[in-house]
Parts: C-alpha cells; structure tokens; sequence
C-alpha cells in the first residue's frame, strides 16, 4: 500500500484482511495526497473498485488524529450495511454509531445528518471529515435536495469541515468540484473488466424477452455464475422469476437442489414466526427458489429481502429478479446483470431509464476475487431496437448531475422552514442568499442562458414559498423579522413533507369527534405513509365493499384505499395472510405501515394540542398503540402492561381467562400455548396489580 501511512496501513491490514494492495483507482487517489491534506476530495470512480475503502482511510485519518466523522448513505439498508462493517474498527477503540455525540465514526443517513445541520450545531462543528456515500445522488428528486441543503449549512456552520464525496461517473464533474471546492480524482479501472451488450429476442428465434433471460441463466448454471435480472415492476420481478424457474427446473444439479430447498425453508418459516400463514406471495417465492430463483421487492418481508440477499451472496441463489431501486441497495454483485426492461413507470407514464441509470445495473456485474469479467446485457425485441439500444445506453454518455432543489416545491418549503426555525434566516434576503450558496444557486448564477434572470427567479421561487408557508401557518412575520409557528417549529424538527403536514392540519381544523376509520383514510392519503400496493388486476370490490362497511365512500380504488383496509383489518387482528387473500395486496409491509401509521396518528396529535384541542388525545393514543401492536381496544391494555406479550398470546389469555386476571395462577398462564414461565410470572404480577 505505498503512500499509505503506517497507523492506517495495519488498522487496513487487520480489519481488510483480503486487501494486499491497492488497485490503480484507489492508488491515484492516495497519491494526490489524499491522507495528507485537508482538502475536499470528489473521487469518481466505477461500481465495485473501492471507494468505501477509500473513505474509510480519510476516516481513519481524522479519527486517529482526535477528530470525529460522519459517514452519509442515502438508504437505511446501505446504513445497516456499513453500520455492520465498521464494528471491526471498535477493535482499535473506534466508536461505531448512528450518532457523533456517542460515536467516533458515525454511519448516517442523509436525512438524519440533515437535520444536524440544523439543530445540533454543536455536533455539528465537532465533525472533522463528512464522507457523502453514492454522492451522484445529489441530483435526484426526493433525497437530492435534502443532501444538497445539508452541505450548503455544513460549509456555513462548520467551514473547516473536510468533505469527501464518493460517486459513480459524474459528467458534470468541474461544475460539481467548483461548488464544493474540492480537489478531484477520476479513473476508469474496474477490478472485474465489464463487457456491456445488447441482445434480442430474434436472435434466440423467439418473442418473449423472458426466453433471453432464460438462456443467460442456462449459461450461469453451465459455468456455476450467477445473474441479477432488472425488470421494471414488482409484478414483473415475479411472472420473470417464476418463469424462470419453471423452465431450468431439470437442469438444476441435484446437490443443488437440497441447498435450494433449505431457503426456500426459511422463506416460508418468515410469516410464521409473526404468527401468520405464508402469504400468497411466500408460497411464489418459496417455489421460484426451490429451483434457485428468487424475487427482490418490496413487496416482501423484510426479512425475506435478507435471507434473498444473503443466500445471494453465499451462492446459494441463481437468480434474482429486481427492480431498479436494488442498484442504490446493498452490495450484490454477480457475474451477470440482465436489464430486461429499459422503461419506468412514473407520474408521467411510460418513461426511459436515464443512461446513469443503466450504468448503476450495469456495474453490478463482475465480483470481485470470483469472476475474471463482468457481463451485462440489456435486451430488445428486433434488430433496430437494438441497434437503438447500443446507441443510447451502450455507447451513449451519461447525463449532468443537475440540482432538483427548486423542481421539488416541498423540499424548497421545508428548507424555507428550516432556515427560519435554526435562526439561520430573518428575511427573504436571508433565505435568498442561503438559496445562492446551494448547488442550485451556483447552476443558476454560472449558467450563461439563466445568469440574468438567476436573481429574479430565485426571488420569486422564494416569495411563493414563504406566501404559502405563512398562509399555511407555518411562519409569520413579527417585527424582529420571520419566525415559525408552533406548528412550524413541530414540522421543521420532523422528517415529515410538508404536504403530509398541510393536509394533516387541515384535517385537524374540521376534526369534531373521534373517527378511526375515516382517519385512517385521510393518513393513507398523505405522501409520508408506505402504501400497501395492489398485487394485479384482479377485482378491486372486495376493498370497496370493506370501505362501504366502515362507513367510506370512495370514488377510485387504489393504493391508498388498499392500505386503509389493510390497516383496517390490522388492528381487527387479521394476519397478513388473510389480508392478502381478502383483498390480493402485498401484505407483508403491512406492518410498516401500521408503524408509521401509528407514528403519523402522534404527529397529528402533536398538532391538535397546538391548537389546545385535547379532548381526543387518549383516544388517538389508544389507536397509535393498536396500530403499532395490531389489536383491537378490548387487549391493548394488556399488550402494553406486559412485556413481550405481543397480540396472538394476549388473546388466547383474555379467551382463556377473560379480562379479570387476579385469580388466575402463574401454573395456569403458562398452559397457554407460547407462554413459558418468564412471561407466566410478568402475567400473574399484572393480574396481581390490577
């Protein structure tokens, strides 16, 4: 590891035993006195030739001389990922955490650094290095902005802060350097050589694009390699795994077949273990991996997702068939990556993948210390197709990172907020001037064609903003200058939209008596609640009719209405199998929904105590719990007195027993099916006290 000093060099050595020396990539990085300096750094460089352990060293660096760092990732998988990876630094007396005021080295994701920025400048200052994980994300939509802001406050509360920016290929990469005042290194080597192809199906002599990836996994059977298949819908990851693993089914090796069988085991054991049946969808998934194939959605348990993802990286998977949200997830290589659908379902219809995006799926082909290449295919229908295909993605370049801050009006109100409640910001000229200093303002103020219109557009961008927000309620001029509102100040220290927030509040205003189902509704309309999505074509009158039951009347039948009566029945204590088959919904986020469904019901009442309305607090109380445990209101109680209990063991006590639990003995509580005498003993201490 030349250049590379000798303090980092046996921590390295010790916890990346596998790594003897650095590829060229990492090398030039090292040698443009990367360890040495303290200048901003964008490294540019392919999927898989080692950034993390690039940003590691500069962590190392800053830890091992007093500081403290803060490693950013934009999803919690990538989070829970790197959280896991660092533990080996604890060894060296590195603290390892989600937090710089108990952690060394903090692992974080972009919201949750945001919100640093602007309530915990304290620890925000003592952060000597920020290391931006999947930076190039900084141009997209929903969390781009979030990022974008959180840095343009870094530089401004904690100027002598190191930034570090880890990405893919970045084609605007001088105007992005420009910005952050950073020094940059790009390079083009890959451990694994990438090979980048495009098929069709009139080459196989076939219509269906799902015989072409039937043929790649063939060849991954024949040479014991592995495919990762990218379609463009939950639907689509199961027909194409399904088919897939019909047609291979007798050309599995039969010392295969065991190993397949055993995860197909753990996959159904999954809903059983939550006190469920296996849904419709366990049952599809277990069949597809008893031939070695699997889906990856988030149609699944959480849990299934890992034993997938793990399976697939022991090798105990062929295939697994995804959406493009897994080329930001965890790190899942595989020698072969088949694009099988180049389109995206958006607001706006039918859309292309950006080129970017082709190239993040592509650069999951090839692992490296297993395969001497990568190859990725990207499948057409005829000739011409293809012949497009080479032209736009294969040889096509990769667009400009470009700002979203201004394009997402949500994300410009909730910075507005935030600027004012941090005392950032007074005046518009305030919130102006903030707005200049972001990656926006530079693109517009150094763009020749928007240079002279850059001050009046952003000023008027910054007026609607704060017109909306004061008539919404959430800030108000005084005299000392603007100032947010108690409900301005509850928004602003949340993580949630301030479209969730508007329509909560004015939800609240006409809110007279206590209607859980009605307000189930209205929370499954907000942006903020993870919808229960509908899993195909079939009839959509069996929500209606439940909808209809519980006195709601609904014109179109979608995913909000699906996730209404999945919450419906949740706290009715219905499993996540019988709503499935009731209403042919993915099922199993049901529970993330109730989660932070029952998270939303505290936030609304949060706003109905600001406006002194208090008379349904136990009520709202009562249904967040129930939402949270999936009860009805005669058991919560004792689902909350009791610890570990959970809804399933407290009804077969309250059947049992009935509500008066005083005389019932700790030798008959454990005769309950699942109580053993720990959870016997905390039983008959509550019926004792009661």
């Amino acid at each position: 590891m030349k250049n590379v000093p000798e303090d980092i060099k046996e921590i390295i050595n010790d916890t990346y035993p596998d790594i003897k020396e650095l590829n060229p990539a990492q090398q030039s990085v090292i040698d443009s006195n990367y360890l040495t300096t303290e200048s901003n750094f964008i490294i540019s460089i392919p999927t898989a030739s080692g950034k993390t352990l690039l940003g590691v060293m500069a962590a190392l660096r800053s830890i091992l001389d007093g500081g403290k760092v803060v490693y950013a990732a934009p999803l919690i998988s990538l989070q829970n990922e790197k959280l896991n990876e660092f533990k080996v630094f604890e060894e060296f007396d590195i603290k390892v955490g989600k937090h710089p005021n108990s952690a060394d080295l903090s692992v974080m994701v972009f919201e949750s650094f945001d919100a640093i920025t602007r309530y915990s400048w304290d620890n925000l200052r003592e952060v000597d290095t920020l290391i931006i994980d999947e930076f190039h994300m900084i141009g997209e939509y929903s969390r781009g902005p979030t990022l974008e802001c959180a840095i343009t406050r870094s530089k401004i509360i904690n100027p002598s802060m190191r930034i570090i920016a880890l990405s893919a290929t970045l084609n605007n990469i001088n105007e992005i350097k420009a910005w952050l005042e950073s020094k940059v290194v790009t390079h083009d080597y890959r451990p694994v050589p990438l090979k980048k192809e495009v098929l069709n199906t009139e080459m196989f002599s076939t219509k269906n694009k799902n015989d072409v990836v039937k043929k790649v996994v063939e060849k991954a059977i024949s040479d014991s390699s592995q495919v990762l298949s990218f379609v463009s819908t939950r639907r689509f990851t199961e027909s194409l795994s399904s088919f897939v693993s019909d047609k291979i089914a007798k050309k599995i090796p039969k010392d295969k077949k065991e190993t397949f069988n055993e995860v197909a085991e753990k996959i159904l054991d999954v809903p059983k273990k939550k006190g469920s049946l296996p849904t419709e969808t366990c049952i599809k998934l277990a069949e597809s991996v008893k031939n070695g194939c699997a889906f990856h959605h988030a149609g699944l348990f959480s849990e299934q997702k890992d034993i997938v993802e793990n399976e697939f990286r022991n090798r105990n998977i062929l295939m697994i068939s995804a959406t493009p949200s897994l080329m930001y997830g965890v790190n899942l290589p595989s020698k072969t990556v088949v694009i099988r659908d180049y389109t995206r379902w958006t607001s706006q219809g039918s859309q292309l993948i950006p080129v970017f995006d082709y190239l993040q799926m592509s650069g999951r082909a090839g692992r490296p210390q297993y395969d001497s290449e990568g190859i990725s295919y990207i499948i057409a229908k005829s000739l011409d197709e293809a012949s497009d295909l080479q032209e736009r993605y294969v040889n096509g370049e990769v667009e400009d990172t470009n700002s979203k801050l201004i394009e997402n009006k949500d994300a410009v109100y909730k910075q507005i907020i935030g600027q004012i409640a941090s005392s950032l910001a007074k005046t518009p000229e305030d919130i102006e001037d903030f707005f200049k200093k972001t990656f926006y303002g530079y693109q517009i103020t150094n763009n020749p064609s928007m240079k002279l219109f850059a001050d009046e557009s952003l000023k008027y961008e910054i007026e609607n903003g704060l017109n909306f927000l004061i008539t919404s309620g959430f800030i108000q001029p005084t005299p000392e200058g603007l100032k947010v509102t108690k409900l301005g100040n509850l928004v602003a220290k949340s993580n949630y939209t301030i479209e969730t927030a508007v329509k909560i509040s004015q939800y609240t205003n006409d809110l007279v008596e206590f209607n859980e189902n009605e307000l189930l509704y209205e929370l499954s309309k907000s942006p903020d609640l993870p919808l229960i999505t509908f899993k195909g074509r079939k009839s959509k009158d069996p929500v209606r009719d439940k909808l209809s039951s519980s006195g709601i009347f609904a014109v179109d039948i979608g995913n909000p209405e699906a996730t209404t009566v999945s919450l419906i029945e949740w706290i009715d204590e219905r499993n996540e199998a019988e709503i499935e088959n009731a209403y042919n919904v993915y099922s199993a986020s049901t529970r993330r929904s109730a989660y932070e469904a029952s998270l939303l019901i505290k936030f609304l009442n949060k706003i109905l105590e600001i406006k002194n309305n208090y008379h349904m607090s136990k009520d709202l109380d009562i249904l967040s719990a129930r939402l949270y445990y999936g009860t009805k209101a005669d058991i919560i109680e004792l689902v909350l007195s009791v610890k570990r209990l959970g809804r399933k063991r407290a009804r077969l006590v309250t059947t049992a027993f009935g509500k008066d639990l005083n005389e019932v003995s700790q030798s008959q509580f454990e005769k309950i099916e699942g109580v053993g005498s720990k959870l016997a003993k905390r039983l008959y201490e509550y019926g004792q006290n009661k």
